[in-house]
């Protein structure tokens, strides 16, 4: 849900996440799914800038309140504070004490284009803020793959904007699994292991074809041919996470993942490329992207 930069933003957040709780069968959660939300709206206004978004994640067992603003500078974690300093209390750390009062688990995560600050809402408030500040980052780089024997391969006609929103996706999904393998291990031992999957997928795809797909962004192409060299261990790897983002659409669909699954465009676009890797690397010619997502614009350009 899209916030207004008004005062009423934060009652209508309070509306929204009180009518999800529900609709997830979940009333126990209400009062401070309400009371967490109103903090972090109010605080998003105050520090951060605009957009200004609420959103829920998770899952229907540990629902996380998101909010999303367009400020990169971090959230200042609430300090110990006296009971006897209310003064201070009140003008400085009143509002994310309070949420962690609400919560069971909370962090933030920092990102190009702004910051997430979320909570998981507790059943009830607890008397001091006990829930601990989880630190949301991605895992550093880690060495491509290399081999004599590595594949030269070309992903022709490849739909630009497409891909960009596909990768946005596959960016949430990726977050939601980090996230519960962080705050809820025992509760999802699957997550911590699919985290790993997700990280050795990543690491299939050398630096080049990330630098020609942004290059492609940049100078706002539809289509683009990209081609850099991969190893021939990479195919069974793909075969498996083709199966994984399908499980994965079906988990979100079905609401046991509070994320949004690929569009039947993005997933057809994303069997493409992942097929064309495997296909390729198996030694097949290339075969141009086909969708007609883009019809009738100019024919690709080849970047690199």
């Amino acid at each position: 849900m899209t916030l207004a930069s008004s005062p009423r933003a934060a009652a209508d957040a309070r509306r929204w996440v009180s009518d999800i709780c529900r609709r997830l069968e979940r009333p126990d959660l209400v009062e401070c799914a309400e009371l967490g939300v109103s903090e972090l709206v109010a605080n998003a206004i105050l520090h951060g800038a605009a957009p200004y978004k609420v959103r829920v994640r998770g899952t229907a067992s540990h629902p996380r309140i998101e909010v999303v603003d367009g400020s990169t500078s971090p959230p200042v974690p609430p300090v110990q504070l006296d009971h006897d300093d209310l003064d201070l209390l009140l003008t400085f750390g009143r509002g994310l004490a309070m949420v962690a009062q609400c919560a069971s688990a909370w962090g933030a995560t920092i990102e190009s284009d702004g910051k997430i600050v979320w909570f998981e809402p507790a059943p009830q408030m607890a008397d001091e803020a006990s829930a601990d500040w989880v630190i949301d980052q991605t895992e550093p780089d880690r060495p491509e793959p290399t081999s004599e024997s590595a594949v030269e391969v070309r992903l022709v006609g490849v739909d630009v904007p497409l891909h960009t929103s596909l990768n946005r996706q596959y960016h949430e999904l990726r977050r939601e699994l980090r996230l519960l393998s962080l705050s809820h291990q025992s509760d999802y031992p699957l997550a911590g292991d699919l985290t790993a999957m997700f990280t050795n997928f990543e690491r299939q795809f050398p630096a080049t074809f990330h630098d020609q797909i942004r290059t492609a962004e940049a100078r706002n192409l539809p289509r683009v041919d990209v081609h850099f060299p991969m190893v021939r261990e990479a195919g069974p790897i793909f075969v498996t996470m083709t199966e994984m983002f399908d499980v994965a659409d079906a988990f979100c669909r079905a609401e046991r993942l509070l994320s949004i699954a690929r569009t039947p465009v993005q997933r057809a676009f994303h069997n493409w490329l992942l097929g064309e890797l495997v296909h390729q690397l198996d030694g097949a010619e290339a075969r141009p992207w086909s969708g007609s997502a883009h019809a009738g614009r100019p024919s690709a350009s080849r970047v690199g």
